[in-house]
């Protein structure tokens, strides 16, 4: 199911197949928030590697951003804000945030959510030739996806890949090219993602694996490549 967020006049949006879970637009900042507790993995710049979670934002800043101190700034915001540092993750984007695309599927054993903010002004392809940095960026693509099932942590690993795979697939039947070589992108220079996972009771099995063959990798895979596609296409019709 596709939602466009943001470009249309909703300003909050609760998920049709996670009861409890909301998306909200907050000053220049999205704000993810479930219901329970979620076990999370990503890569944000606040709130990353593997942790427990209840919160994610997604912050505007422009592309003059001094980068010298994200983490602190993240956490300066999200005090501003008042939402609670150890239970919140924090991602930078320089992407207009009402070019959100939200995407939600879900069948007996799981639902998915996806939200992602995408621009391409920094695309690359990961293992070509090409200039490197050793400072930190806005994220240019990012993807908070969202499991309400039970999984093993082997599953949620796979679970990322499975998503990388298809924000790539995403890109390459857009013809998005690496600037600094033509070849097709594979995603940008900054790209960031964030998964939380339910862990649910409730779920009937753990499910040990999510890749491409699986019910629920296929569910993330179709997520994340339309949230992708649909998040690069609006703001690219806008700007035309």
């Amino acid at each position: 199911m596709t939602t466009p967020f943001l470009n249309g006049s909703k300003t909050e949006y609760a998920s049709e197949v996670w009861p409890g879970l909301t998306l909200k637009q907050g000053e220049r900042h999205l704000l993810l928030q479930s219901p329970a507790m979620l076990e999370a993995i990503g890569s944000p710049i606040h709130g990353g590697g593997m942790t427990r979670l209840r919160r994610i934002a997604n912050i505007y800043v422009d592309r003059f951003y001094d980068c010298s101190s994200p983490v602190e700034d993240v956490m300066g915001w999200l005090r501003e804000w008042r939402y609670p540092i150890d239970t919140t993750a924090g991602l930078l984007t320089a992407v207009q945030l009402r070019h959100a695309s939200v995407q939600e599927e879900k069948n007996e054993e799981a639902a998915v959510f996806c939200c992602v903010t995408a621009g391409t002004s920094n695309a690359a392809r990961a293992g070509s030739a090409r200039t490197t940095y050793p400072s930190y960026r806005p994220g240019t693509i990012n993807i908070m996806l969202m499991i309400d099932a039970k999984l093993s942590q082997a599953a949620m690993v796979n679970a990322i890949m499975t998503a990388v795979e298809a924000k790539a697939a995403a890109l390459a039947d857009l013809d998005v090219r690496d600037a600094e070589n033509g070849l097709v992108a594979t995603g940008t220079t900054s790209d960031a993602i964030i998964l939380g996972v339910s862990q649910s009771a409730a779920s009937p099995v753990e499910l040990v694996y999510s890749g491409t063959a699986t019910h629920l990798g296929a569910m993330i895979g179709r997520t994340v490549y339309d949230g992708v596609k649909e998040a690069l296409l609006t703001a690219w019709a806008e700007r035309s």
